[in-house]
């Protein structure tokens, strides 16, 4: 990371879901699938995955800045998953795929809970359960996790649950895509 970039992590549901839509857009220079929030140093994907550690499944994303606000990523986050559903996104239930920000400074912290009050205040859904937490300890998730989506688009979990998210993306966020 460099002077002029930023890191946001996020959870919202299964990491090849997250890392894929955050790939995609202009100022994001890297996006890491990992796990963070738990109690267990170097957890599995497998001990993750059963609830056991705490950890999230989460996207550590680098990013400039001067090119994407954190308020955009905020608005990629919360129009991408669902943030209203306690430990769960779709068929994937359990702590590990909590709604979840994880600020990395004071400045970050403050801009997640006005946002998640906006979206409140307006009244027109189930309310959001998205905790917004300290950054802690980050494992990167192994090789075989990263870049899933462009590695397993034809699998039918990409096709049934990535793609959806990715061509929303495309539709109502397209001026925040890269070129």
């Amino acid at each position: 990371m460099s002077e002029q970039t930023q890191v946001a992590v996020f959870g919202g549901g299964c990491f090849w879901c997250t890392e894929a839509v955050f790939a995609g857009l202009k100022g994001v220079i890297s996006v890491m699938p990992g796990y963070t929030g738990g109690h267990v140093k170097n957890p599995s994907y497998q001990a993750v995955c059963s609830g056991i550690t705490g950890h999230a499944e989460v996207s550590k994303i680098e990013f400039d800045p001067n090119k994407i606000t954190y308020t955009d990523l905020l608005t990629v986050f919360f129009a991408t998953h669902d943030p209203t559903t306690l430990n769960r996104q779709g068929a994937d239930v359990g702590t590990q795929y909590r709604s979840a920000i994880f600020f990395a400074s004071e400045a970050q912290k403050q801009e997640a809970e006005k946002f998640i009050a906006e979206i409140d205040g307006k009244g027109q859904g189930n309310k959001i359960v998205t905790e917004v937490t300290p950054a802690g300890e980050f494992y990167a998730a192994d090789e075989s996790h990263r870049q899933y989506y462009l590695r397993n688009t034809e699998q039918a979990y990409c096709q049934l649950v990535i793609s959806p998210k990715l061509e929303k993306l495309q539709v109502k966020y397209a001026q925040l895509l890269k070129k």
